[in-house]
């Protein structure tokens, strides 16, 4: 095999394994083994135009178009001509499956299934950065830079994969890369003949020459610098306690343990509850209907954040467990609290999936299917072995507590070890947390009235406004700068209120979830992305964890924070106030975007039938978006192709050729001819009419040529007078720097626009429509020999011999 035979395939070898790193993210994965199969036709069309040879630019063309085949072939083949050609219900089709893709994106959860088009993203990202490889480490020579696509393929991987991308995808990407460099390296070797190292094995002759079998030196020792490199890339990070949780490190997740003993680690489930608010579009997550009379109060939390460490809230490492059925009592309830059983059911939409579930609190009795395990203290339940809510459909029976402001405000006082753990704050919260919480509590005469009059500060009397755009940051110092700016959204309130309530001393944490949502048509009840918040829970013996509301427009305040509370009613369950056998659907609603302002003044229009619909215009037209690549392209590339040929031709002129005489012939007369187009592109035309030697005089009055660069010309001139007259030619060594002089002289006699114009857009490329001139010529006069001959053919009563064939 060839040097750029080999340096191709350790390119696409480079590619396959870098692409490995995407593995992950779709499941199942044999779209890697399609994208191998594309990569490596269209790496062997690289290799087909290197040989024949094309221009670079050409052969890189060539690649391109056949990966659009190929891509057309396998996705849009019923829309494309003949099966293959993309016309334009081709790229209708192409569009449109890139649009599903981005939105399946954007709906599963990783790993993501192989829908159509997730399948084209994954197999054209891949064909993509396999032909910026190939192009740049072999057709263009340089296997440094095409590291950069590589490391694009693995970022990509690492930012999407939860947790970040799994160390063995990163040795397989770099030695991938490293494979690449060593075979660049011992290509550029190979271009200097054989290489002797000082230390050949003696004892084995060939040809009365010592034969080393050993590997070349600088080979050797490019494979020690790589193998060290990858070595310190790969043992240094997980050295460093301070990037465990990088390349390497353990994902962020925690997982289920196995067993009844198992446990499950501090997850902060709020990096993404901002995002959820500030999305365009209020997408479904879930629907559910209930028996409750008023679903005011039916918050669906996920997970409780009871440790607060000075940096943020989250939830502490619990053990977790089957789930009990039915689950036990809720924590500090009393008897004598009135309460309500409520029967809930959900479905989950298909591409909402975290490992929480969410449920109105306190449930009571769960019913899902699926590995889920049950966290007792929080009340949550978390899915084991990567369980997700992904199109969950489950019952929870739970109970609407209701107490009286009374029973709140007479709540004895609650165990020692809770409150020690549930009070606990950070030395490093801001003194002016404390202080404010008792300047707003002034007066209060028990914990209840400290905790309404935190909500009632926060949501009406303190002048604060709801702002989801102000930084989520959740630290101590965050606390403070809210409390002084007064703009947020529900983690600075609830984060806000709940170490205020630490600090006098009320055990107090907070909940994540969503708000019950907005009732539809068919009676169930949509919850949307823009439903995500947060709210505080504070304890009080007797009654448990009770919910606060402290975020202004966001919820309902509960009733028995309010001035005239309903008493408590007797226990018992809630009458239906419809069917509870009704279905929910997941589908999302027609009225998805509508503000949930408009919804409740009606003016979103009627809802849609529960089935999923696609969106109608979700981005630009297919014409207009291949148009704008077209024109991009033509405003990038057409303005660059004299550029690119000149170049091209420069070079291969230029080259080293071969040793034959006859060789040596052809490198005299390309480095004259490469002259005579420098000096065209600086405005100095070529006579066909002159001899060498009068033609380099012209260019050298014309040039006003001078020193060194004139003489280049007169000697350029004798060699090639020596090899086309001479009885035994003689090569003239020299002439590539005799050429470079030349080309130096021409541009210091030149003004700044002349030399710019000579590069970017050189005369002497009128040659190439010269040569396409010239081939289609000979391209019709054979056609038209062979049509002759066939009708010669046809015609057997006067059977005469065929035309002469021109001569090409």
């Amino acid at each position: 095999m060839s040097g750029r035979g080999r340096l191709a395939l350790c390119a696409y070898a480079a590619t396959v394994m870098a692409s490995c790193s995407m593995l992950p993210l779709v499941d199942p994965a044999l779209w890697i083994v399609q994208a191998a199969f594309l990569m490596a036709i269209v790496s062997g069309v690289g290799a087909l135009a290197r040989r024949v040879p094309l221009a670079r630019p050409l052969t890189v063309l060539a690649q391109a178009v056949v990966a659009l085949l190929t891509l057309t072939l396998v996705f849009a083949r019923q829309q494309a001509i003949v099966g293959v050609l993309p016309g334009p219900d081709a790229f209708v089709q192409l569009n449109a499956l890139l649009q599903q893709g981005a939105s399946d994106v954007g709906q599963y959860a990783i790993p993501a299934p192989a829908t159509p088009g997730i399948r084209l993203m994954m197999v054209g990202g891949v064909l993509l950065i396999g032909l910026a490889v190939d192009a740049l480490a072999v057709t263009f020579r340089s296997a440094a830079p095409a590291g950069l696509p590589l490391l694009a393929l693995y970022s990509v991987a690492a930012g999407l994969s939860p947790g970040g991308a799994s160390w063995l995808w990163f040795v397989f990407a770099a030695a991938g890369y490293l494979l690449l460099l060593l075979a660049e390296g011992r290509d550029r070797l190979s271009q200097w003949g054989r290489v002797f190292s000082g230390s050949a094995r003696p004892g084995r002759v060939k040809e009365g020459m010592f034969e080393n079998t050993a590997p070349l030196a600088p080979v050797r020792t490019g494979r020690r610098i790589g193998a060290l490199a990858l070595g310190i890339a790969l043992v240094i990070p997980a050295m460093l306690p301070a990037l465990d949780s990088g390349l390497l490190g353990p994902g962020a997740n925690g997982e289920g343990g196995d067993g009844v003993g198992g446990t499950i680690s501090a997850v902060n489930p709020l990096v993404s509850l901002q995002n959820s608010l500030n999305q365009p579009e209020d997408r479904e997550v879930m629907r559910y209907n209930t028996n409750a009379q008023d679903t005011q109060e039916m918050y669906l939390r996920i997970v409780a954040l009871d440790e607060f460490d000075g940096s943020s809230w989250k939830s502490s490492e619990r053990h977790i467990k089957d789930v009990p059925d039915p689950l036990p009592p809720p924590d500090g309830l009393s008897a004598a609290v009135g309460t309500t059983e409520v029967q809930t059911s959900v479905s989950a939409a298909g591409w909402y999936a975290q490992s929480w579930l969410p449920m109105p609190f306190p449930a009571t009795q769960v019913k899902i299917k699926g590995d889920w395990r049950y966290e007792p203290v929080g009340r949550t339940l978390v899915g084991d072995r990567k369980q997700t809510t992904r199109g969950a459909q489950y019952t929870v029976s739970s109970l609407l507590v209701r107490p009286t402001a009374a029973q709140l405000a007479q709540a004895a006082a609650p165990p020692a070890s809770l409150v020690k753990e549930y009070t606990r704050v950070p030395d490093s919260l801001p003194s002016v947390v404390g202080a404010t919480a008792r300047q707003v509590t002034s007066g209060a005469a028990n914990n209840y009235e400290r905790a309404v009059k935190l909500q009632d500060w926060f949501s009406t009397s303190g002048g604060f406004t709801y702002n989801t755009h102000v930084s989520s940051g959740s630290g101590t110092e965050a606390i403070a700068n809210f409390l002084r700016e007064k703009q947020g959204f529900c983690v600075h309130f609830s984060f806000s209120m709940a170490a205020m309530a630490r600090t006098l001393g009320i055990p107090a944490r907070v909940a994540v979830g969503f708000t019950p949502g907005e009732p539809r048509s068919d009676g169930t009840m949509s919850v949307g992305l823009r439903d995500a918040h947060a709210w505080p829970e504070l304890y009080f013996e007797g009654v448990g964890w009770t919910r606060f509301e402290p975020t202004p427009t966001r919820g309902s305040a509960p009733d028995y924070t309010r001035q005239e509370t309903p008493a408590g009613t007797p226990s018992g369950p809630a009458q239906p106030a419809r069917s509870a056998s009704a279905e929910p659907s997941a589908a999302p609603s027609a009225a998805d975007s509508c503000p949930p302002s408009a919804r409740r003044l009606g003016d979103c229009g009627p809802s849609a039938a529960a089935t999923a619909t696609s969106p109608q215009d979700s981005g630009p037209s297919a014409p207009a978006l291949i148009g704008t690549v077209l024109g991009v392209a033509a405003l990038l590339v057409l303005p660059l192709l004299p550029l690119l040929w000149r170049r091209r031709i420069r070079a291969r002129r230029l080259g080293s050729g071969g040793r034959t005489p006859a060789d040596a012939v052809a490198r005299t007369l390309a480095a004259w001819q490469e002259i005579t187009d420098t000096a065209w592109d600086h405005g100095i035309p070529p006579d066909e009419s002159l001899t060498p030697r009068k033609a380099a005089t012209r260019v050298i009055l014309l040039g006003r040529l001078t020193g060194a660069a004139a003489a280049s010309v007169q000697r350029a001139a004798g060699a090639v007078e020596q090899v086309l007259y001479a009885p035994d030619p003689r090569p003239t060594p020299g002439l590539a720097d005799d050429v470079a002089r030349v080309t130096a002289g021409l541009r210091a006699a030149a003004t700044r626009w002349e030399t710019l114009r000579a590069i970017v857009a050189p005369r002497s490329a009128v040659r190439v429509i010269w040569a396409v001139a010239r081939r289609w010529g000979r391209v019709r006069e054979g056609v038209a020999w062979r049509v002759r001959a066939l009708g010669s053919r046809l015609r057997p009563r006067h059977r005469t011999s065929p035309p002469p064939k021109p001569s090409p």
